[in-house]
């Protein structure tokens, strides 16, 4: 399997990997995955980090897809990137894929100087790459209900006055 930054060619196939990741715990939603929608405005928005737009390519195939783009943290809009959508095809799950997307991300973010990533997702697998829950780091999130899987990551260049209100990429709002 190979990590790499995705490509403009890459959309569909992204698109497709989102689609199939989702449909498996949401059944019942019809029409477009809010994942890969999301994807699709992220992009459009240009709000897509591409630096940290990876993808996971096992035999040319892409088989997953992570990506982050910029949020604001109070009133500072360089320090802390959202994290997510983070989808594997249903076929390759639970064989390391994901684990590597999220340690690939990890790495280029505290590479590019970022203090936070900050997530929303399962603390049971999100802590297992360093995550705890955003509020004991003074953060809080743009829904109040989200508070039990609102997760933050401490990157190099963190500092604890990097704290207060997180919001998302315009393109979370419009989910």
């Amino acid at each position: 399997m190979q990590i790499r930054q995705s490509t403009t060619d890459d959309a569909p196939a992204i698109h497709a990997v989102h689609t199939a990741a989702f449909r498996v715990h949401n059944p019942d939603v019809t029409g477009e995955m809010p994942e890969a929608k999301l994807v699709t405005e992220l992009t459009a928005d240009g709000d897509l980090l591409p630096a940290l737009s990876l993808v996971a390519v096992r035999d040319g195939e892409v088989i997953g897809h992570a990506c982050s783009s910029p949020g604001r943290l109070g009133d500072d809009t360089e320090s802390a990137i959202g994290f997510g959508p983070l989808g594997v095809h249903p076929g390759h799950q639970r064989s390391g894929a994901g684990s590597a997307l999220v340690h690939a991300t990890i790495g280029a973010a505290n590479a590019l100087g970022y203090s936070l990533i900050v997530l929303l997702g399962d603390p049971g697998y999100y802590s297992r790459f360093g995550f705890v829950l955003a509020d004991t780091l003074g953060i809080t999130p743009p829904v109040p209900e989200w508070k039990p899987h609102f997760q933050a990551l401490r990157l190099a260049a963190y500092h604890p006055g990097n704290q207060g209100a997180f919001r998302y990429a315009a393109a979370f709002d419009r989910l």
